[in-house]
């Protein structure tokens, strides 16, 4: 019984949020919404930021077991997005809200999941240190955070996908190169090493 009030909570939060702001909503809103009391409520959750994180990294976990492998760039951009693209209002008053860093922290981590598994998967083939592959880790996933940021904060009006398949099409093969730059030198450093 309790997950399912729990999930009533959560669908009618999100319900909510793709309605109108944050500051909009009351906790008295989503009790009468998904037909349930406050002590229910409060049985669940703390406050509303106290739900709002768990939908938020409930989200992050949902699409971390829905993608257990990446295999490109554009696959790994349509799961960091995905949220926002599906739930566009909400995506948005979340970000503008005093409880933007919840959502910040949710892109983060979805952002390093899919930049290092798509990375861990094509870097499989080849003799990479870990701290080369750290730095390339950081260095995408830090450039899909910044995408993603900003176009929420120019109010999602592009078209992410397009602009980001663009930029794969110009980059196509980089990751590669890099890859065999980076075992090359790794096989150069450990040749002088041994000498």
């Amino acid at each position: 019984m309790a997950n399912l009030t729990q999930k009533a909570i959560k669908a009618s939060a999100l319900k909510l949020l793709n309605e109108r702001t944050l500051n909009q909503i009351t906790i008295k809103d989503i009790v009468e919404d998904c037909g349930i009391n406050r002590n229910s409520f409060y049985y669940h959750f703390r406050d509303l930021p106290s739900l709002l994180e768990e939908m938020v990294m409930e989200q992050a976990d949902n699409l971390i077991s829905e993608y257990p492998s990446i295999n490109s760039l554009e696959e790994a951009l349509d799961a960091a997005i995905s949220f926002a693209v599906n739930n566009r209002k909400a995506a948005m008053h979340i970000y503008n809200s005093v409880s933007r860093d919840i959502y910040e922290q949710y892109l983060w981590r979805v952002c390093e999941y899919v930049v290092s598994t798509y990375i861990n998967n094509v870097f499989a083939g080849y003799d990479i240190s870990e701290f080369d592959k750290e730095v390339i880790i950081n260095f995408y996933k830090c450039a899909c955070f910044g995408q993603v940021l900003d176009w929420q904060r120019n109010g999602m009006k592009t078209d992410i996908k397009k602009q980001f398949m663009r930029m794969c099409e110009i980059k196509k093969g980089m990751i590669e190169e890099i890859a065999e730059r980076c075992a090359v030198s790794g096989k150069m450093n450990s040749d002088k090493e041994r000498k």
